[in-house]
């Protein structure tokens, strides 16, 4: 073991969840060589409010070892099983389907799925509703926890539900016990040496921080990132429109549900989020088609009396990424290397997915810049399908009510991968194949574009001559099977 001393210093600029999720993995996988520093200034609160996460928080948990009994009950924090989206296709007569987080048991169910949506897309009348073919579908509409007796033998994936403040405060105070060193203190100035890599922070005490590598969690100013480096920001304005939000709480209900709910408004969408002691509610909307002033008010209207107009907040969205997250000694992080709209929760996941590649390939090129292009592909790609899988929210939608939706149907800018995913689905090919053909299982899989594309209607007109068999939903019984692994589970 290196002693501090000795050891090359890891700086850690801002904190919030995205720079405290960084301490600890930090300090969990490289502390033997890197003492941990993370600097904040006390005059910056946390931003964040999507208060969502996917599944991948509970590796993120279980990688530290701290158990859902110490960190839930502290962050008032619930279970997250799926997500509910309504009234995003109206015209398909689908009010609302879920996209449901997949679990082990699913593996006997997914390929009746699949083949029900091919059966479905050849004009035959067979079930297609996401959410009855999985089981935290089943969950979820019973509101049942995801934590199953000893007797049901398979994992169940989950996300959770949890207030951003208290999650970061919780992490804050976990990586002080881990040994990460606590600034709060403001830079003032940032050093570089004449190759361009950074070398100390100036802080407003008059301290200079020296450091080897440089951690940018500075939000969306990205103090080190983009005004020291000089890397640029590369947007998605052009299908991804929404730059704003309007969030307030409200009560919550006695029976707490296990998903959130996205519902489509005028101009964007809103999200309820249950926590154990209120809602959080948010309206995401593109302030080129609607005012801030008018987006309170319908959100306002949307949540009803239960809603606390004192804590309205405002917030504007940076939507976009940047064109290199690893660039000299400093990696970006969190809202400094970009941000996708929380639509499907995903901001914390690739917070996380990034901190683990990097102290993967920072490891393996023995602490230098080795893997870092290898690095910069990957988490770029990353951020590119995570976004297509976003704006095929809005360009298949089918609402009628306003310019904006109108605009989102009719935007061309699309991937190549988006558009070759919906030219397969609408010629009725194997999109579990296209979807590994393009590797793409480890954004979003077969499963998630399934739940999506079925679960808009996204369907060509009933054959007028039907065989009244084929369904594989009732011929192996699913309803059944899946109700009976329910019973495993208690609210």
């Amino acid at each position: 073991m290196i002693d501090n001393l000795n050891k090359k210093k890891l700086v850690i600029l801002g904190g919030g969840t995205a720079g405290w999720m960084a301490a600890n993995l930090f300090s969990k996988h490289l502390s033997e060589h890197f003492q941990i520093i993370l600097i904040e200034s006390p005059e910056i609160g946390i931003v964040g409010v999507g208060e969502g996460s996917t599944p991948s928080l509970k590796r993120f948990f279980e990688n530290l070892e701290i158990e859902e009994a110490d960190w839930m009950p502290k962050c008032n924090a619930t279970y997250k099983l799926n997500i509910r989206f309504s009234g995003w296709s109206p015209q398909s007569g689908i009010t609302e389907y879920s996209h449901p987080f997949m679990s082990q048991v699913d593996l006997f169910t997914k390929k009746a799925f699949y083949t029900n949506c091919l059966t479905r897309r050849l004009g035959l009348n067979v079930h297609t509703n996401p959410e009855d073919f999985f089981l935290n579908g089943i969950l979820a509409k019973q509101k049942k926890s995801p934590i199953a007796g000893i007797n049901f033998p398979f994992t169940v994936e989950y996300g959770y539900h949890f207030d951003s403040q208290l999650l970061g405060n919780y992490l804050a105070e976990y990586a002080k016990t881990q040994g990460v060193k606590h600034y709060q203190q403001k830079v003032v100035d940032v050093v570089q040496s004449p190759n361009g890599n950074i070398t100390k922070l100036i802080l407003d005490s008059g301290l200079h921080l020296e450091a080897d590598f440089f951690i940018d969690c500075s939000g969306f100013a990205s103090v080190l990132m983009q005004k020291t480096l000089n890397v640029p920001f590369k947007s998605f304005n052009d299908n991804l429109f929404n730059d704003s939000a309007v969030v307030m709480p409200s009560q919550i209900t006695d029976k707490v549900p296990v998903e959130t709910l996205s519902t489509a408004l005028s101009n964007g969408w809103a999200w309820k989020i249950p926590l154990t002691n209120r809602y959080g509610n948010g309206y995401v909307y593109s302030s080129s088609f609607l005012s801030k002033d008018k987006a309170e008010l319908e959100l306002i209207k949307l949540v009803g009396s239960s809603g606390d107009k004192q804590k309205i907040r405002h917030l504007k969205m940076k939507v976009g990424q940047l064109k290199k997250h690893w660039q000299n000694n400093c990696l970006a992080l969190g809202l400094s290397q970009g941000f996708i709209e929380p639509l499907e929760a995903t901001a914390l996941h690739l917070v996380q997915v990034s901190i683990e590649l990097f102290i993967q390939y920072f490891k393996d090129g023995g602490f230098s810049n080795e893997f870092q292009t290898s690095y910069n592909e990957k988490i770029s790609e990353r951020f590119e399908r995570v976004r297509d899988y976003i704006v095929a929210h809005y360009k298949l939608n089918t609402r009628s009510d306003s310019h904006y939706w109108q605009a989102n149907r009719e935007n061309l800018h699309l991937s190549d991968s988006l558009r070759h995913i919906l030219d397969v689905w609408y010629r009725r090919g194997n999109l579990e194949l296209e979807i590994e053909r393009q590797k793409l299982e480890t954004h979003f899989n077969a499963a998630s574009w399934h739940c999506l594309l079925s679960g808009y209607g996204v369907y060509p007109k009933l054959a007028p001559n039907q065989p009244g068999k084929g369904d594989l939903y009732l011929d192996e019984n699913i309803q059944s099977f899946l109700t009976r692994c329910a019973m495993n589970f208690k609210i």
